[in-house]
């Protein structure tokens, strides 16, 4: 008999385990990238002109508050906002094609056209006459949202 040591027949295995997991985090990686690219690519698709009438009217509505605030209510410093608000205001049945046959959009939609020509037609000349205008458009607004945003 030889003095050496019973050995295994059988040679020990290597774990596969590391080659999976990297397999699953390119996966899990890939997925990740691929799914933001058909996220930006349907968000691209989108129509914005809604809601850039919606944020440029609200940045000129802002706008006149911030001349109340600022005590800078003379025509020249107001009057180009009460423009512009009027000139988008004609596109809010164009913004909203799928609103623009809706009687109470209509509605709300003439309510700011309104207040915004009766402005236009006699300017405020103070701040509190800016403020009152700055309210009925504002009013005009929130009654839209109430019955159309939920």
């Amino acid at each position: 008999m030889s003095n050496t040591q019973p050995t295994d027949a059988a040679p020990k295995r290597k774990g596969n385990g590391s080659k999976y997991l990297f397999l699953f985090l390119i996966g899990l990686i890939g997925g990740v990238v691929a799914t933001v690219m058909a996220v930006r690519a349907l968000e691209q698709r989108k129509d914005h002109f809604p809601d850039s009438v919606m944020h440029v009217q609200q940045w000129h509505l802002g706008q006149l508050k911030s001349k109340v605030e600022q005590n800078r209510c003379a025509a020249t410093d107001t009057l180009p906002h009460m423009k512009a608000l009027r000139t988008m205001a004609d596109d809010l049945e164009p913004a909203f094609p799928d609103l623009k046959d809706d009687q109470r959009f209509g509605q709300h939609a003439s309510k700011m056209r309104a207040a915004l020509d009766g402005a236009l037609a006699s300017p405020p000349l103070n701040c509190a006459g800016v403020s009152a205008v700055s309210e009925q458009i504002g009013e005009a607004c929130k009654a839209c949202h109430q019955d159309f945003r939920g």
